[in-house]
């Protein structure tokens, strides 16, 4: 009878058995450098080695795969007309999109230009809110496109709509505050309040760590920040009117995807850690609700299509790493608005991973390699004392107002090597071939 030849047979002696045999036949192939030589860190400083054993047991809590689709596709409209924005956000929820994602500025320079709720009806004109989730990204404006956003949804109980408000990033991102940061915090937690009323699906509050990202800051950093802002924001809901087991529920976590998509895996699964930790002690759901967003410090000017290989590599990331809604950039964003082309090609790269690769086939893909397990550990246990310093150094609004988090996001960004960036600094093309924005 004929047999398949074992792996050993196949591969003679470069079949190592044990850790120590790779480790042994490494240094030989190594020859005079030493084996520390395959040894580096992040830009925090965690360390990072060649090789790992099996993991014994998942770090991170599992997520639950969806039985319809393995996360939530959402796109992002910034086009300042608001008839073109709208036909944005129609043409992506037709083309396989399942929710949207507006970013309002009364100026247009950075956003729609929506300064009343009746410009958000029209922008949302055709978009049916009890099927597709539509979120909200303001800054400052958060309370007040809130109830724009509620006037567009005409109370129906059953619209799914998502204020994301979250002054705290707007805060470290400009620097000032048009007025105390406290009263933006209080401002938004009674609107919040007010509008979970009617609104009982709608998620309220965003706490998210991608400033950080987009600053130059750590995995750890970024996951801290978020932690922190979230704990921010349920003491305000708490102050408003809602119980602190209640708000947990309200609030999403929202963090960067990035190329380096071992890095995001481990991140994604560290803030799940990071959240069941801080919600169980505060007696609360212990499952994020966790959105993932392509990072744009990543994307380059120059030979913008190679940015179509950061955002799939972000994509397949965010997806191993169990983000619930994964929100990719497009591939033009670093030159200006996207065209068509461009936002369809940010829609099929995930429809491609999702329904052609199959990647959310699997809940926690990572679990048990024992890179993104000690990874996962590593980033884990750095964020939660990040975050205990935070709290210790009067909470996420002192920390900002007092340069805390400015100086610690400073000294990372100084600590990173200068990056090898496809199409830039490593295989540049030797005719750039322009695109259409």
């Amino acid at each position: 009878m004929a047999h398949a030849p074992a792996f050993a047979e196949l591969t003679g002696d470069f079949a190592p058995a044990t850790e120590a045999d790779w480790r042994a036949l490494v240094t030989k192939t190594l020859g005079d450098a030493p084996f520390s030589s395959l040894e580096k860190t992040t830009a925090e400083g965690l360390p990072i080695a060649p090789l790992y054993a099996e993991a014994p047991r998942p770090l991170a809590p599992a997520r639950a795969v969806p039985a319809d689709r393995a996360w939530e596709l959402a796109t992002l409209t910034a086009h300042p007309d608001a008839a073109r924005a709208n036909a944005e956000i129609l043409a992506d929820l037709r083309g396989g999109a399942a929710s949207a994602i507006v970013r309002i500025d009364p100026t247009g320079k950075a956003g729609v230009a929506v300064g009343a709720a009746a410009d958000l009806v029209r922008v949302l004109d055709g978009v049916i809110l009890e099927f597709a989730p539509v979120a909200l990204e303001a800054g400052f404006l958060g309370p007040a496109a809130a109830d724009w956003l509620a006037a567009a949804a005409k109370a129906s109980p059953a619209a799914l709509v998502r204020f994301h408000l979250d002054p705290l990033s707007a805060y470290a991102e400009a620097g000032v505050s048009p007025g105390p940061i406290e009263a933006h915090l209080i401002a938004a937690a009674n609107t919040a309040v007010r509008l979970a009323e009617t609104y009982p699906q709608g998620q309220l509050f965003l706490a998210s760590g991608r400033v950080v990202h987009e600053a130059g800051g750590g995995e750890a950093q970024e996951i801290a920040f978020a932690a922190a802002s979230a704990v921010a924001y349920a003491k305000a809901l708490v102050r408003a009117g809602l119980s602190m087991a209640e708000t947990f529920g309200k609030i999403t976590l929202s963090l960067a995807a990035e190329a380096d998509y071992f890095i995001t895996i481990a991140k994604l699964r560290a803030a799940r850690a990071v959240w069941a930790r801080l919600a169980a002690a505060c007696g609360a759901n212990p499952t994020a609700r966790l959105e993932a967003r392509s990072s744009r410090r990543m994307l380059t000017a120059k030979d913008a299509w190679t940015n179509m290989i950061r955002l799939t590599a972000a994509g397949f990331g965010a997806a191993v790493g169990g983000g619930d809604t994964v929100i990719l950039g497009n591939f033009t964003d670093a030159l200006g608005l996207p065209t068509e082309f461009a936002r369809r090609q940010s829609r099929n790269s995930q429809l491609v991973l999702m329904e052609e690769a199959h990647i959310g086939r699997v809940a926690d893909p990572g679990a048990g390699s024992g890179y993104i397990e000690t990874l996962t550990d590593e980033i884990a246990r750095a964020a939660w004392a990040q975050f205990q310093a935070i709290e210790a150094a009067g909470g996420i609004a002192t920390a900002l107002s007092s340069g805390h988090i400015a100086r610690g996001v400073a000294d990372t960004r100084a600590a990173r090597p200068e990056p090898k960036v496809i199409g830039v600094t490593a295989f540049p093309p030797a005719k750039d071939t322009p695109v259409e924005v």
